[in-house]
């Protein structure tokens, strides 16, 4: 296993509302660089500084994928899971009030 990669990944909403799964320090560090940080967003700072401390081996690649996750969640990135929404669909044919 490679130094930077995460023990499980970051599932991200991209684009038009594709999932991409974010796998690594690197990964999240593309995404993070890519994003159009405002001056006042410290989530998107730290989680920049963590991957980049992640790949120079300053930290644990796990305490950089935190950071990420939690960017992602206060920006409302992260896919829901597959299985709530398998879940929520079953429930959702069951019913025969709902068409």
């Amino acid at each position: 296993m490679k130094p930077d990669m995460f023990r499980e990944p970051v599932t991200i909403l991209v684009g038009l509302g594709f999932p991409a799964e974010v796998r690594t320090a690197m990964d999240a560090y593309r995404h993070l660089a890519d994003w159009p940080a405002s001056p006042g967003d410290t989530a998107h700072s730290i989680a920049l500084k963590a991957c980049q401390a992640a790949l120079r081996g300053e930290i644990e690649a796990e305490t950089a994928r935190g950071l990420f996750a939690a960017f992602a969640a206060k920006h409302d990135l992260l896919a829901p899971e597959t299985d709530v929404i398998v879940a929520s669909r079953r429930r959702h044919d069951k019913d025969p009030h709902v068409r």
